[in-house]
């Protein structure tokens, strides 16, 4: 019993002092931290710690002008980069500014103040658009929809899909896309009109800008036309031109 007494000490014993040291080493290591935070040039910034960058070309306020949504009070987010080269893309989706996702929604509520309907389109938006900032936009109450070429899968989350193929016009990309909420093809007069195999609730031909006033009002009167003779289709104009918007 007495063995096993003396024994219990000595290990009491050690474990304290250990304990000391350890408390000491401890504090020395605090006190050396404070002076290096204290002596550090960056003192009193705060840090942010980078997440996903977003190549973003604009974001802007306007109403949809095409389509099933032709008229609706929208949040633009204009992606930066497109894997396609049509040859009547109107858009300049080359520049670019990286943004945050947390940076992207911040610009929305400012733009878009209570409106909480967002346009992802580009470029082609599938390229960058992911189940981050999709989460995020959510969670502010954001209804998204997304415009989209078709030759990628839509991440999920999206509540609204119009696939624009460009199949017949460039080169480079098959169809990724089974189904979608609306269908909007370019028509230009030349091609032949197909819904590419695509489930489409909303069928939508849009004439093509071919940037000659006599050509477009040949290409919209066949447009017509077509339209009259095939009523699974619908007429799409581009609004935000013809009233001189954004």
């Amino acid at each position: 019993m007495l063995y096993f007494l003396k024994f219990f000490g000595k290990c009491f014993l050690k474990w304290f002092k250990n304990g000391l040291k350890a408390q000491k080493l401890l504090a020395q290591g605090i006190a050396l931290g404070r002076v290096a935070i204290s002596n550090a040039p960056c003192k009193g910034k705060s840090f942010k710690i980078l997440g996903k960058m977003y190549k973003v070309n604009e974001i802007f306020y306007s109403l949809q002008g095409e389509g099933r949504w032709s008229g609706r009070p929208a949040v633009f987010v204009r992606m930066s980069g497109c894997n396609l080269k049509c040859p009547f893309c109107d858009t300049d989706f080359k520049g670019y500014k990286e943004m945050s996702a947390e940076d992207i929604l911040a610009a929305c509520l400012e733009k878009g103040g209570d409106c909480r309907f967002i346009v992802l389109t580009g470029g082609e938006p599938t390229l960058q658009v992911d189940a981050e900032l999709i989460h995020l936009l959510h969670q502010q109450g954001y209804y998204l929809s997304m415009e989209t070429n078709g030759t990628h899968v839509v991440p999920e989350g999206i509540d609204w899909i119009t696939c624009s193929p460009k199949l017949d016009f460039t080169e480079g990309g098959e169809l990724a896309l089974k189904k979608v909420d609306e269908l909007k093809l370019v028509f230009d007069g030349a091609h032949e009109v197909s819904n590419y195999g695509l489930e489409a609730t909303y069928q939508y031909l849009q004439p093509c800008d071919v940037g000659n006033d006599a050509r477009n009002r040949f290409i919209l009167s066949g447009c017509i036309n077509y339209v009259k003779r095939h009523p699974e289709w619908q007429l799409s104009l581009q609004m935000h031109k013809i009233v001189g918007i954004r």
